[in-house]
């Protein structure tokens, strides 16, 4: 009977509430869904940031007759000074392993790493992409003392350190995840105003129910537990609102990024069904607990 009575409670209050209740759900789907992409975002970029962390390479691009550094005079080195270039960099101490790569690797290697996007793939002829020395360092972080020796040296058109170019692109996923958090914490304010709105107008609307409740002898947790109960709700709803959103962001946003650029490591559905799970008790927790501050703060019942 006391069960029965709590849900009709709850019922009544998410009916004559019902806009101030949609909006309330719609907050909470787009918070919760902006939270969780954000999450999801952060957990890309540090998956693929350990992923490729002893990884990255310097690479040494020796010149040839398509070279734009004025030193390279349009030419290729010759076979004694690659021989030279390639023993210098054996013999640095921050140097693990040098492997040379010819023109003809070096098309091979772009043809297949780029095989999704063949308007891009089937541009590239054997010959753009120069003989190179893929440097592998013992320490990434020390790649400055292989470019101070190798910038400018003759027989080299350009040094390229991978690792700044990750940086360079973590550090635009890391802006998306902040942009993401800033907005879904925007929202969370938003969420936590109307539920204690949407509870203040509820228990308005039932003060004479809730008022005999407190003659006849009933508890502050049974007088309160239906409003508590109606945030909880709506934030359920909106987590599983956020969770079909998220799936969205996982297939239409991750996906692409995954696609477009080439990511060695993607996020599984076990990771984004984390997730959905934490954001959806984050809604219902959040709701929940804001319902019963507002009932202690602003209702004397």
């Amino acid at each position: 009977m006391r069960a029965q009575f709590v849900l009709q409670e709850i019922w009544i209050g998410l009916r004559r509430n019902l806009t101030m209740t949609i909006a309330l759900v719609v907050t909470v789907a787009i918070a919760m869904a902006l939270f969780g992409t954000g999450v999801l975002l952060k957990m890309q970029v540090d998956k693929s940031n350990n992923y490729w962390s002893d990884k990255v390479e310097v690479s040494i691009y020796l010149c040839n007759k398509m070279s734009a550094n004025p030193s390279c005079h349009k030419a290729e080195p010759t076979q004694g000074e690659k021989d030279q270039i390639e023993a210098q960099l054996k013999a640095m101490p921050q140097v693990a392993d040098v492997t040379a790569e010819t023109q003809q690797q070096a098309f091979q290697r772009a043809r297949e790493r780029f095989k999704d996007t063949p308007g891009f793939s089937d541009t590239i002829q054997v010959g753009d992409i120069p003989d190179s020395f893929r440097v592998k360092l013992k320490n990434p972080k020390e790649y400055q003392a292989v470019v101070a020796q190798m910038q400018g040296r003759q027989g080299v058109d350009q040094v390229i350190n991978e690792r700044a170019i990750l940086e360079k692109f973590f550090k635009i996923l890391g802006g998306l995840q902040w942009a993401a958090m800033i907005i879904a914490a925007i929202q969370v304010v938003a969420a936590v105003l109307l539920v204690a709105n949407t509870i203040r107008l509820s228990a308005f609307n039932r003060r004479r129910e809730t008022g005999i409740m407190r003659l006849v002898g009933a508890s502050n947790l049974y007088i309160q537990l239906p409003f508590v109960l109606e945030g909880a709700i709506a934030g359920l709803i909106g987590g599983i609102f956020a969770a079909v959103l998220l799936g969205f962001s996982k297939v239409f946003l991750l996906g692409r990024l995954q696609q477009n650029l080439q990511f060695a490591t993607s996020l599984g559905w076990l990771d984004v069904i984390q997730v959905i799970v934490f954001a959806m008790c984050f809604g219902v927790v959040l709701c929940a607990l804001a319902s019963f501050l507002t009932l202690r703060r602003y209702l004397k019942i």
